[in-house]
């Protein structure tokens, strides 16, 4: 396939994606108990001779302003992720119109579960359960599975019950961070001495900081609001008690450990930090985040997406055509729905689970795996064919989309 012939194909997928609908989505109400919520699941064809056939997979949003729109968007978007990522699973999204803040949020959150019941996966239906989204809280899964009387019915568990806790255990940072360790690996590079700077300390930023420096990466600035600011460091990089606090999570022992240091800080500046001349960039905080006024600052050689849609597609074009590679997010962060997945299917029981974390590791695994594979799909296009990683990423998602085992047609459109 020469250049032409892959923006031909590009189009045409693009095309049959732009034709699809939802297969489902339904708005859910009890009048009575002020309850709404959503349900939208994209796609399930790509599921076909996989072991969740006719099955979508997403979080559950939770705030007071969500809408069905929204969550079609997101169950859209995560049909994407869930290509992306080499998994047989559609993908679909869960919303609940609330406050979880709100005292009365328990009663309307296991309301909204009965109301889903007959569509969860567990009952045979298409839509894979709850999940973590915005909103979520460690709590949830105890109601829900408490609530249907399964625990098959929630993904991002605690161990005990049977869970992968990929949020506690930073696995969506572990599969950004393999992401730029393949990607440096693809232009024969190495990740040990890799200078590299992170925004965002939060749960994702946290764990690229930590399993990045595990590959031997060197952190030579990072920022976040609760950090006061942006932090920039020597060439030695961040000292281990601070890679250490920040990888834990450790936000208040991460700032003080700051504050009594003699590293450079630029107060209430969150945004310095994308231009340190670093080898790599890791956005992990919020989207929208490099633009078109600020694509031509990025001095990094590789931007990997750890947050979700922190470029534009303005700022895209612009990085490519300064030779910034861009690993957009739903190739880099897909690992909580790889874990999720292995949470679907893993036929370990809780109780052995509990004792040997054997669902940690397996998700893990399959995220290393999966991420290396992919990232390694998508160099290869980008480097044979001289097209940007957003467009190869997207071919790659589609194409698993569409494809479905060589079955042409399997989704819910037929070809352009």
């Amino acid at each position: 396939m020469n250049k032409e012939e892959f923006y031909a194909a590009l189009k045409k997928l693009e095309t049959r994606f732009e034709k699809m609908e939802p297969e489902l989505e339904t708005t859910l109400r009890d009048p009575a108990a002020g309850v709404e919520g959503y349900i939208v699941v994209w796609n399930t064809g790509i599921c076909a001779g996989g072991p969740l056939e006719f099955c979508g997979k997403g979080g559950t949003r939770i705030t007071p302003e969500v809408t069905l729109d929204e969550v079609k968007m997101l169950a859209r978007r995560m049909a994407l992720k869930n290509a992306a990522a080499g998994l047989p699973l559609g993908g679909s999204k869960s919303g609940l119109k609330a406050d979880p803040n709100a005292g009365d949020f328990e009663k309307k959150y296991r309301r909204f579960a009965q109301l889903c019941k007959p569509l969860l996966f567990e009952n045979g239906g298409v839509f894979g359960g709850f999940g973590f989204d915005i909103g979520a809280r460690p709590v949830h899964p105890h109601w829900i599975c408490d609530e249907l009387g399964s625990l098959r019915c929630f993904t991002g568990k605690p161990v005990e019950m049977g869970g992968t806790d990929y949020d506690r255990e930073g696995i969506a940072g572990l599969g950004v961070a393999v992401a730029a360790k393949a990607a440096l690996e693809a232009d024969n590079k190495n990740a040990k001495g890799a200078a590299f700077a992170v925004q965002g300390a939060g749960a994702m930023g946290g764990a690229v900081i930590r399993y990045f420096s595990e590959f031997g990466g060197v952190l030579k600035a990072v920022a976040d609001p609760r950090l006061g600011g942006t932090w920039i460091f020597d060439e030695d990089g961040a000292p281990a008690a601070l890679l250490d606090a920040l990888g834990r999570g450790a936000i208040d022992i991460a700032h003080k450990l700051l504050q009594d240091s003699d590293y450079e800080h630029l107060p209430e500046d969150t945004t310095s930090v994308l231009y340190q001349d670093v080898d790599i960039l890791f956005p992990c905080a919020v989207q929208d985040v490099v633009t078109k006024d600020n694509a031509a600052k990025i001095i990094a050689s590789y931007l990997v997406e750890g947050a979700n849609g922190p470029c534009t597609a303005e700022a895209h074009k612009l990085l490519h055509d300064k030779n910034v590679i861009v690993i957009p997010d739903f190739i880099a962060n897909p690992g909580g729905i790889i874990a999720a997945y292995v949470e679907m299917t893993s036929p370990v029981s809780p109780a052995e689970n509990e004792e040997k974390r054997t669902k940690v590791n397996e998700a893990k695994t399959l995220t290393k795996i999966k991420i290396a594979e992919n990232v390694q799909r998508l160099m290869k296009l980008v480097r044979d064919l001289d097209v940007s990683p957003v467009q190869a990423g997207m071919y790659l998602a589609l194409q698993s989309i569409f494809a479905c085992n060589g079955k042409e047609a399997c989704d819910n459109t037929a070809a352009a």
